[in-house]
């Protein structure tokens, strides 16, 4: 299927890196429709809507960044995408690169994407701990030393 990426214009992608959110993403509940892309840099993806070009999100596995990550979401949501199992999911956690400060990782509202049917989901955890904006240098540099 043919995409138009904001990363990489018009591209060619499989069917398995097609995800839907059926009820959307905050703050883009409208958008359904979304492919997984590696970036150019690892770790990092692309979840790139497939319905507006403009709308992509950098997207990193939150166990990279705090190895002690917690995903507590309750199961009834975890149903409403098919996941009865921790196998079934893929983590990941929303990026931010501002144009004046860090790079940050949203920790408080991660995206829970079953593996076997690409339906995916976002959470926000009610932790103290994870917040919308963890800078990533800080957290792995606080975690190397």
């Amino acid at each position: 299927m043919k995409v138009k990426t904001k990363a990489y214009g018009s591209i060619e992608v499989e069917e398995r890196q097609r995800i839907v959110f059926p009820q959307g993403l905050f703050g883009f509940e409208e958008l359904k429709d979304y492919v997984l892309l590696d970036a150019e840099k690892q770790p990092f993806f692309w979840l790139q809507s497939v319905e507006r070009e403009q709308v992509a999100f950098l997207v990193i596995n939150p166990f990279l960044i705090r190895s002690d990550y917690e995903v507590n979401i309750g199961n009834e949501e975890l149903l409403e995408i098919g996941i009865d199992a921790p196998e079934k999911a893929l983590i990941f956690a929303i990026v931010t690169i501002p144009a004046d400060g860090p790079m940050t990782v949203n920790l408080q509202g991660p995206l829970a994407i079953n593996r076997d049917t690409r339906q995916g989901k976002q959470a926000i955890l009610n932790d103290s701990r994870w917040k919308t904006k963890h800078d990533i240098m800080a957290e792995l540099a606080s975690a190397q030393g």
